[in-house]
């Protein structure tokens, strides 16, 4: 199925977004949700908690309270099966921050290429180009969490692994709410705020290193050639804002790897190890999928920027509206929803088709998980 304008993820679990930045409002309409599930926007609140701006110094402090609306596709509190539209109204838009750049590009922004392709764009907080449309995908990959957690016991974490040249290690999950920059550990905190605050105060703006898993995935999730589980995963964290590079598994260093080191054995406990990043063939194995993603650094920085205008006369760009320092700290929650979005979509795929499928063969992921 093809969608032109580039607005929709998935084929069985479909979900449109909608939205400006400084419009009325964000959303999306889910369409393929299967009946019969208890939903309310308490299930969905949470996870815009987390992600919503303002919640610490260094982050936008643009105060949405990101309220999620639910207004279609339920009936006595339950999906119907029929699209499930969700808004999030936008109330603390300043789109007078971005006068001076109406009629200029911001650097490594998308205002160029927005002007060439559509010869219009809305300047206003980066309008459709704007990180604030990932509310929508976060409130979406919500619904599909709660039916992966209802019908396989799946669970999504994701955290910072670096921001700029500070590394973050992964030793506490536990710590993971527990500090601003959703770190899964205590030993940084400290010195992510200082270098955060001089970050802030110099203008300037850095990227991020994330990671993210989903545990108890089934196995066989995923379709050769070009519908791999790890090609849409892929293609659906390359849709979030500022994201250059993914990696699935050990990613790019594999390069250093011999076959005899990577390619995870399997044994009558399970799997030796977890490479692949639990895909092979681009079908799930039954093991922890492992992502990881770069994110570049804040586009929108106070410092002076040399561009052109409309006309192609030289320009001097500032940008003066609330942003992120580094658009990393606040990506967690949105990486955990599109990867619940994939699994959600695929796992329908996998009922559709292959429902009926049964094999002796034991599931050697399981036997890891029995054996923890």
């Amino acid at each position: 199925m093809a969608f032109m304008s580039g607005n929709t993820l998935g084929q069985l679990f479909c979900v449109t977004n909608f939205g400006e930045s400084h419009g009325p409002a964000v959303g999306c309409v889910i369409d393929g949700c299967p009946p019969g599930m208890l939903l309310s926007p308490e299930d969905i609140q949470p996870e815009l908690d987390r992600r919503r701006p303002g919640t610490s110094r260094h982050v936008t402090q643009r105060a949405e309270a990101d309220r999620v609306e639910i207004l279609s596709g339920l009936y006595e509190g339950r999906t119907t099966g029929t699209p499930i539209c969700l808004v999030i109204r936008n109330e603390d838009q300043r789109s007078k921050d971005y006068g001076n750049i109406a009629q200029s590009f911001r650097p490594g922004h998308a205002d160029y290429t927005y002007w060439h392709k559509f010869g219009i764009r809305d300047p206003r907080g980066g309008g459709r180009s704007s990180a604030r449309l990932t509310a929508p995908t976060v409130a979406a990959g919500a619904v599909a969490r709660k039916w992966l957690r209802e019908q396989y016991g799946c669970e999504l974490r994701g955290c910072l692994t670096a921001i700029g040249e500070i590394d973050i290690p992964i030793d506490d999950w536990s710590q993971l709410n527990a500090n601003p920059f959703f770190a899964a550990t205590a030993s940084k905190t400290a010195e992510l705020e200082a270098y955060m605050d001089a970050l802030r105060k110099s203008g300037d703006s850095v990227g991020a290193r994330l990671y993210v898993e989903a545990r108890n995935v089934p196995v066989g999730l995923g379709e050769p050639l070009y519908d791999k589980l790890d090609a849409d995963i892929a293609h659906a964290m390359m849709g979030l804002n500022a994201v250059k590079g993914v990696e699935i598994g050990d990613g790019f260093d594999v390069v250093r790897q011999k076959g005899s080191e990577h390619g995870d054995e399997l044994t009558l406990a399970g799997f030796a190890s977890n490479h692949a990043g639990g895909i092979l063939g681009g079908i799930s194995t039954g093991q922890d999928i492992t992502v990881r993603l770069a994110i570049k650094p804040t586009s929108s920085i106070r410092l002076p920027r040399r561009s052109i205008d409309v006309n192609g006369e030289p320009a001097t760009v500032e940008t003066f509206g609330r942003h992120d320092p580094c658009v990393g700290i606040r990506a967690a929650p949105i990486i955990e929803a599109l990867l619940a979005l994939v699994l959600m979509d695929h796992a329908l795929r996998h009922r559709g088709q292959c429902g009926d499928v049964r094999v002796s063969t034991p599931d050697v992921a399981r036997l890891n998980s029995d054996a923890a």
